[in-house]
């Protein structure tokens, strides 16, 4: 039986990045409450810039600098608003996927010496358990026939591709490092393949 996803709520949201029209999903995958922030029209449409973002609390509700994602999180809206068209997808996949309670433990791990992949692989996880298909289902639902993946992980695209998606391009999303995230992007960039220092590489 095919995964069932509820389109329930669509309201106006005002933000400092312009109105969006934010939907609220229920799913029979895992019962959590995943939205998707929609600007302009979309349904139909080819090529529409797409963040697929995943809850980060720490992130992007407190600015905590030990990552970028609430700096991935803001360019990415503002992005959109740029190109008046778009949709960020926001999961609620934690931890690349290991929840809040393990996060943090990650976090004492990762002051103890060890680093982000090492870190989620001591305490029982692969390095990255996000999954993509509710993702899918919320661009099956808004009828995009293709977009621009705002990311700079290709196994985001990778997964995306194998749920059938039509991916025409890349939109990098790279915020400037910190000397509290620097080496979460360095690992990122060297154990997790993430396209990141490329514009630091090109100007060397």
């Amino acid at each position: 039986m095919k995964p069932l996803l509820e389109d329930l709520v669509q309201t106006p949201i005002p933000t400092q990045h312009g109105e969006f029209i934010l939907h609220y999903y229920s799913n029979s995958i895992d019962n959590k409450e995943h939205i998707a922030l929609v600007k302009g029209e979309v349904a139909h449409q080819e090529d529409v810039p797409v963040r697929i973002h995943s809850e980060c609390f720490t992130g992007d509700v407190l600015g905590s600098r030990r990552c970028d994602c609430g700096e991935q999180l803001d360019m990415a809206m503002h992005l959109i608003d740029k190109a008046e068209r778009g949709v960020l997808i926001y999961l609620r996949q934690e931890g690349r996927g290991i929840g809040l309670l393990k996060k943090l433990q990650a976090y004492n791990l990762q002051d103890q010496g060890m680093d982000t992949v090492d870190a989620n692989l001591h305490l029982g996880y692969q390095a990255d358990e996000r999954e993509y298909g509710i993702a899918g289902l919320i661009l099956e639902s808004l009828q995009i026939k293709s977009i621009q993946l705002i990311t700079n992980n290709p196994k985001k695209i990778d997964g995306l591709k194998k749920l059938g998606i039509t991916i025409t391009g890349r939109i990098p999303i790279e915020v400037a490092a910190n000397v509290d995230n620097l080496g979460y992007l360095q690992t990122k960039a060297q154990k997790m393949k993430h396209w990141l220092f490329q514009t630091q590489n090109e100007q060397d």
